[in-house]
């Protein structure tokens, strides 16, 4: 046993109270007691809200959102097997503090040498309005989150102190291990979705296939930190009753990369394909005004291409988690329209094209 609570009802109050000690959240006064309640549509781990109770009024939070490796065994191996929990708890601890985006403030982050048994404790953000993939979201939405794409990505640019960081490696051989395991994925993708995805965007998932060498593995242009699923079910909208616009979660999968690959997946699979051909211009220079006054840079021109190559992002993860993580109807739909946003971009744009040329 890794001593780790990987439950909210393995929590032990003498454990929450120490956190919160340890964190300077409170002073003499003690948690004894709590109640709990599922939040969040996460595949990969399980999120919940605590409400506390103290032995005396203070300074405490009176609820906090703690997140858990996934109960779906499943879902857990592909976490495990990828590392996503250990990357999760490692952005928490090294990078967000070294970043202007966003986060929930953390007040454990802790886990176990097997990479499987973790706990992340943070500031409860709520009440907020969650982000959601399957109903797309306001131009106004889709601007702030671009606003936090650049405060993830300006602060990383070429930031040697974060882009080589040893555990956002790649590790490896995993590059050949998704290469691998990605036929029969798509194998998987097709026979549950092919009379659901549109046959033209289907052939966009079988040419990526058929190219996986190509894109697994595939480097170059800028280096940032990356977090890898910038989509609306990871983002909070109005946090705290109003009072900041948005924030970012969900890190299991930051990385080192590109980070005009943020940006093709949130225009792509993020937003739905209708808001993205409507404000793509607007966006994409939003994102380039930002970092330009965050002291990078860039214009349209000189991200275009990165962008679209970015989008297959989205294709390949739709893809691939379709058939690595627990199967739900709501996880069906989600797939699907990752799939369907990113493979009209990727139509539109040729982005297949600039992979391969």
């Amino acid at each position: 046993m890794s001593g780790i609570p990987t439950h909210p009802d393995m929590i032990e109050v003498d454990w929450l109270t120490g956190r919160l000690r340890a964190a300077g959240q409170i002073d003499d006064e003690r948690v004894i007691g709590f109640s709990w309640q599922a939040i969040g549509t996460g595949q990969v781990g399980d999120s919940a809200r605590l409400t506390l109770q103290y032995d005396r009024a203070g300074r405490g939070p009176a609820t906090l959102a703690g997140k858990f490796p996934a109960a779906d065994q499943t879902s857990r191996g592909t976490a495990a097997a990828f590392g996503l929990y250990a990357k999760e708890v490692g952005f928490y601890r090294e990078v967000a503090p070294q970043l202007d985006v966003r986060v929930p403030g953390v007040i454990a982050a802790e886990i176990a040498p097997d990479g499987v048994d973790f706990v992340l404790i943070f500031e409860d953000l709520g009440p907020a309005r969650g982000g959601n993939q399957l109903a797309s979201c306001s131009a106004e939405d889709a601007r702030a989150a671009i606003r936090q794409a650049a405060a993830i990505h300006a602060p990383s640019w070429g930031n040697a102190a974060l882009t080589d960081l040893p555990w956002l490696q790649p590790v490896p051989g995993q590059a050949d291990q998704i290469k691998a395991l990605y036929g029969n994925a798509q194998v998987i993708f097709r026979e549950r979705y092919g009379d659901s995805l549109e046959p033209e965007f289907m052939a966009i998932c079988e040419e990526l296939n058929d190219n996986r060498e190509l894109w697994f593995g595939r480097e170059g242009g800028p280096k940032a930190i990356l977090h890898g699923d910038f989509r609306l079910d990871n983002l909070l909208f109005d946090i705290k009753s109003g009072a900041e616009p948005v924030a970012v979660l969900d890190w299991q999968t930051v990385a080192v990369g590109n980070p005009l690959t943020d940006i093709g997946y949130f225009l792509g699979t993020g937003i739905g394909d209708a808001l993205r051909r409507e404000y793509e211009d607007e966006l994409l220079g939003l994102y380039c005004a930002e970092m330009t006054a965050r002291g990078v840079p860039l214009s349209r021109d000189a991200v275009w291409d990165h962008y679209l190559v970015g989008a297959i992002h989205g294709i390949s993860t739709a893809v691939f988690s379709a058939a690595y993580v627990e199967r739900t109807p709501r996880g069906d739909e989600n797939f699907l329209s990752m799939a369907r946003g990113g493979c009209a971009l990727a139509l539109q744009h040729g982005s297949l094209g600039k992979l391969k040329g």
